[in-house]
């Protein structure tokens, strides 16, 4: 396991000695869902809402694990062996944050939980348009249509074109922080947009192979 997937273990467990020393001051009931306009709107037994994120981080990291072991592709892992493994690491500690804003927010610190996940999600949309430039043709990660998983080429250039279009999601979704009132529209249009002009371009250029 290389040092990166080891971080990230170290992560998971911190999150799991967050929640046992957290445990004895939570009431039987926490807050475990908030609506869009930050308001609470869902509540968990403590256990569940103290632990469920945590183990579905470990589901998350061992499905990771597995992921390169039984794709198809599996030899063309080696070749963002380090890409993958940072975006494990990434979307773990996207987890991690949201598992803090949840500990905080039941200790008593009333932080707009939408305000403060948004740059966060930015961030996370930028990361991957940055993973799209380097990551190769493969059945799990990525645009998978049907055009780009079987043609090399159309894999490339739709993630080419994939990288521009998220890193510039994740921007509009950073600047909602400055509409309150808009924010769903600002996590969710931007990134969709980009997800289905992506999949229309890959079967154009699969047409044009």
């Amino acid at each position: 396991m290389d040092k990166i997937k080891i971080i990230t273990a170290i992560i998971i467990v911190l999150s799991f000695l967050i929640g046992i020393i957290s445990y004895q001051y939570f009431p039987d009931k926490i807050a475990s869902h908030w609506d869009s306009h930050g308001e609470v709107n869902g509540y968990m037994s403590k256990f569940f809402g103290i632990f469920l994120l945590p183990f579905i981080s470990i589901i998350i990291f061992l499905l990771f694990l597995l992921l390169p072991k039984i794709d198809p592709l599996k030899k063309n892992y080696v070749k963002f062996k380090n890409q993958y493994s940072s975006f494990i690491l990434v979307i773990t500690l996207f987890m991690f944050y949201i598992y803090l804003l949840t500990i905080f927010w039941n200790f008593g610190i009333k932080i707009n939980m939408n305000l403060s996940l948004i740059p966060a999600i930015g961030i996370l949309f930028i990361y991957i348009g940055i993973m799209f430039k380097k990551i190769k043709r493969n059945w799990f990660i990525g645009i998978r249509t049907a055009w780009t998983i079987n043609n090399d080429k159309v894999w490339e250039k739709t993630h080419r074109l994939g990288s521009k279009l998220f890193i510039t999601s994740g921007i509009i979704t950073i600047f909602g922080i400055f509409f309150p009132e808009y924010l769903l529209w600002f996590v969710l249009a931007p990134v969709i947009i980009s997800s289905i002009i992506c999949i229309i371009y890959s079967y154009l250029e699969y047409r044009k192979e």
